[in-house]
């Protein structure tokens, strides 16, 4: 072999042996954890992919905030990390570093220009949840608290602080343990890809 078809083979096997280095590494805006599980507040999620919103989807007293009804329904808004998003979008399902933000907000109708509409005000709850395989299901929730005092760092729910959620999250998503079905162009491409869980 030439030197130059040498060099060439040795330069396209380093690109190559880059590349899969490359491919190897963690999601840049996975999560960032303390203490090996803690997780740190992503500060920037409001500039992740936003998925969708709901109204009146929570439950009363969720997390010690105030009761919700139908006279006080609380929007929520789900951020997704940009990677596990474009993930999800060619394959149908989430990867190992996945991290969903969900905002507890306040909704009012005065202001409302239309006097029938209702719009979010302020935060009152943060939380997150995580796909991470050291996890013993491969899934952990966290509670940031109030949005008045959001926590640095939280610790992933354990026990009865998280049982009715992973029981719900488990029965009921469309994908993994992931309520896709309530995000339209999501479910599209599950719906595409064969990754909804049967009934849906």
């Amino acid at each position: 072999m030439s030197m130059t078809m040498r060099g060439l083979a040795l330069a396209a096997l380093g690109a190559g042996m880059l590349a899969c280095s490359a491919n190897a590494q963690p999601a840049p805006d996975g999560p960032v954890y303390e203490n090996g599980t803690d997780l740190v507040l992503p500060t920037n999620y409001r500039s992740w992919r936003f998925i969708g919103a709901g109204l009146g989807m929570t439950y009363d007293g969720e997390r010690g905030t105030q009761a919700t009804g139908p006279d006080n329904p609380r929007f929520t808004h789900a951020f997704v990390n940009p990677a596990a998003y474009d993930h999800f979008m060619r394959t149908g399902s989430w990867p190992d570093g996945t991290v969903f933000m969900l905002e507890f907000r306040a909704s009012q109708t005065e202001g409302s220009i239309n006097r029938a509409g209702r719009f979010a005000t302020q935060l009152t709850l943060l939380e997150a949840e995580v796909k991470d395989s050291r996890f013993p299901d491969g899934w952990a929730f966290y509670n940031f608290g109030p949005g008045s005092s959001l926590a640095r760092v939280a610790k992933p729910l354990a026990g009865a602080q998280v049982a009715s959620c992973v029981e719900c999250h488990s029965e009921h998503g469309a994908v993994e343990r992931t309520f896709v079905q309530f995000y339209p162009h999501l479910l599209e491409v599950a719906r595409e890809k064969g990754t909804l869980k049967p009934g849906h």
